[in-house]
């Protein structure tokens, strides 16, 4: 698994979510609406979270209960839950966009007898999906899977360690499918500080649903386990720029802290990461239109000064404007050529959120990126 898989045609995540016009009560359909979610937080944190730019909540606590709802809809926040018959009637239903399997089923499940038994079969999960669908076709159904989405070593999946077949059989069962993997605050050195797991991830989720389903995925944002280290705004950066130019179409936070003390928000206490988190919300929600348009099927040429570590992109039309989403997939340095079709001679490159310029000649130029680094271009 030491390369990503060849780009799977970089135009379908618009593609995917044009399908969304065919659920009444699913997420808004305004272009500059970009799902950026938050996983299993109390609504009464709506307001705080709301104004760090999240817009969805993911996952409510023994939910959805009428108080929850209530709650969230005084916040104007849009939440995706379980089904149940308050949700299903309750006069707040409005802000549910989509209803939720359980959470990680292809991980090994509990037995009850302190140890664990395989994984929920895939035909389970599909067989749910079709009752949630029946009792509701207006919302989309999401499904979030563990990290054998991008690692197929991960020993969570009991008996089906390393056997990665069992994926395209699990997004059958969703609308929209998401994953989790968190290798800045990862304990095993197969994965621990290797950001590119993320987008590798997503790009697997693309292929295995034939960019026929939306991909989300989730990114950490606390120490969840670790009490030695915890992402910082940079690697949280990151991580959203390359699953976003991967064809991820939403955003999940996991902002839970359990060690060394439980904090179930524990963005909101950490005022570091609570500011880097905001301002990457602000950027996605100021390119929203942007990043809601039809992707450039090779737009853009690239090629590294490193081979080691190859840089990424992804090309967007705006009005008169191209703008290229490029971002470093591995942990080295490298120098970037880009030449960008269609682009007129001398056209400036501005680059976006740095205050800076770079010269271009017939839509090529360099860049310079540092590990994971990415930078943001718009080209008049």
């Amino acid at each position: 698994m030491n390369r990503l898989l060849p780009v799977l045609a970089l135009l379908l995540p618009a593609a995917a979510q044009e399908k969304d016009a065919r659920w009444k009560n699913g997420l808004p359909k305004d272009p500059s609406f970009f799902p950026v979610a938050v996983w299993l937080q109390d609504p009464q944190n709506a307001p705080r979270y709301r104004e760090a730019g999240i817009n969805v909540f993911v996952g409510l606590w023994k939910g959805p209960t009428g108080e929850q709802l209530t709650a969230l809809k005084a916040a104007g926040m849009k939440v995706i839950c379980h089904q149940n018959p308050t949700g299903l009637n309750h006069p707040a239903r409005d802000v549910i966009v989509g209803w939720m399997h359980g959470d990680e089923p292809d991980n090994a499940q509990p037995d009850g007898k302190r140890g664990y038994g395989p994984p929920i079969l895939p035909g389970v999960i599909v067989a749910d999906y079709e009752k949630l669908r029946a009792a509701d076709p207006t919302r989309p159904i999401l499904l979030n899977l563990g990290q054998g989405v991008a690692w197929d070593n991960w020993i969570g999946r009991g008996v089906r360690r390393n056997h990665p077949e069992d994926y395209p059989e699990y997004v059958k069962g969703c609308d929209i499918v998401s994953f989790d993997i968190y290798p800045a605050v990862h304990d095993n050195p197969e994965v621990a500080r290797k950001l590119w797991y993320v987008p590798y991830g997503v790009e697997r989720l693309r292929q295995w649903t034939k960019g026929e389903k939306a991909v989300w995925n989730c990114i950490e944002a606390s120490r969840i386990d670790n009490t030695r280290v915890k992402p910082t705004a940079a690697q949280i950066r990151s991580e959203v720029w390359m699953s976003l130019i991967r064809g991820s179409t939403g955003l999940i936070y996991f902002v839970h802290q359990f060690r060394p003390r439980f904090i179930e928000a524990s963005l909101l206490e950490d005022a570091d990461l609570l500011k880097g988190v905001t301002e990457i919300n602000k950027q996605i929600h100021e390119l929203a239109p942007v990043l809601n348009s039809p992707t450039v099927p090779d737009g853009a040429e690239i090629k590294s000064s490193n081979p080691d570590v190859p840089v990424a992109g992804m090309v967007k039309r705006s009005g008169k404007a191209t703008v290229l989403f490029a971002a470093a997939m591995r942990d080295g340095a490298a120098r970037a050529t880009f030449t960008v079709k269609g682009v007129p001679p001398a056209a400036p490159v501005e680059v976006l959120g740095e205050g800076r310029r770079i010269a271009a000649n017939a839509g090529k130029f360099e860049d310079d990126f540092k590990p994971y680094e990415v930078h943001l271009y718009r080209i008049e």
